[in-house]
């Protein structure tokens, strides 16, 4: 197989994070809008090259008020940094179907390399329009002070109110481009 261009399919795909809160618990959210350009081999996922990026201000963790404070230039502030993105750099087969993918992020104006372990989940045609369609897993961990957002409160009990490691998963599904 050769290297073809793919189409995030955004209706089967998800961008999700959690962190711990109040070092008791742990948030979720999704970001809601992104895109990618990915140009890549199904067969050997070494050769591809992967560009992606997030509409930060699309974040949900299903509480408007924590959303906006989230928005805000106390965190990611969307009005000077709406988007983070990700441009792979070094791809390395880890086992059947397993890959890291190390890339650079850039986040609140901050780029720094970080890797995620990826699974090739499969190629299929869809059904309903014919389409080549591939899949991806993609997990990883970004800390929030490497990227200057260091906002939190000190708890009467010890520790922090928002912890500073984001664990991030990733699913992708993708049509091949005409």
């Amino acid at each position: 197989m050769t290297i073809s261009k793919w189409a995030i399919d955004s209706v089967h795909s998800s961008v999700d994070f959690s962190v711990k809160h109040m070092m008791v618990s742990k948030v979720k959210g999704t970001f809601h809008q992104f895109n990618a350009v990915v140009e890549a081999n199904p067969t050997d996922l070494t050769t591809a090259t992967i560009d992606f990026n997030i509409d930060v201000e699309s974040i949900d963790t299903r509480n408007n008020d924590r959303d906006n404070h989230l928005r805000s230039a106390d965190f990611f502030d969307v009005a000077q940094f709406p988007k983070m993105t990700f441009k792979s750099s070094k791809i390395v087969k880890t086992g059947d179907d397993e890959y890291n993918v190390t890339g650079d992020v850039t986040l609140h104006g901050v780029t720094r390399p970080e890797t995620f372990s990826v699974t090739f989940e499969g190629l299929a045609k869809d059904p309903m329009s014919g389409a080549e369609k591939i899949g991806f897993s993609a997990n990883g961990k970004l800390k929030r002070s490497d990227y200057g957002l260091t906002w939190n409160a000190a708890l009467e009990t010890g520790g922090v109110l928002v912890g500073d490691d984001i664990k991030v998963s990733i699913e992708i599904e993708a049509a091949k481009e005409a």
